[in-house]
């Protein structure tokens, strides 16, 4: 029972994800994480970082990345630009 319990606080956890740092927020691009101004920076990078992670990775697309909340799935190569653009920035 309690091992029910905490897995599926762990699934809950997973499937929200950064998302919780990205609420009432409409980031659709990578990049728009970037150019957030009510976001920190390790925020950014918690978003960003997540995004880049095999977790969100496409079903047979690996090269695909789509965060939970997020309308489509992005590239890992758009992932990557926006944290060196975060680096660019700091």
């Amino acid at each position: 029972m309690v091992n029910t319990i905490l897995q599926q606080s762990v699934n809950n956890a997973v499937a929200m994800g950064p998302t919780v740092l990205m609420r009432g927020m409409r980031l659709r691009r990578p990049i728009d994480v970037v150019k957030a101004p009510s976001l920190s920076l390790d925020d950014k990078r918690a978003i960003l970082a997540a995004w880049a992670s095999d977790l969100y990775a496409v079903e047979s697309k690996p090269a695909l990345r789509q965060l939970p909340g997020t309308f489509e799935a992005v590239s890992i190569d758009e992932v990557q630009s926006a944290l060196i653009e975060l680096d660019r920035r700091d």
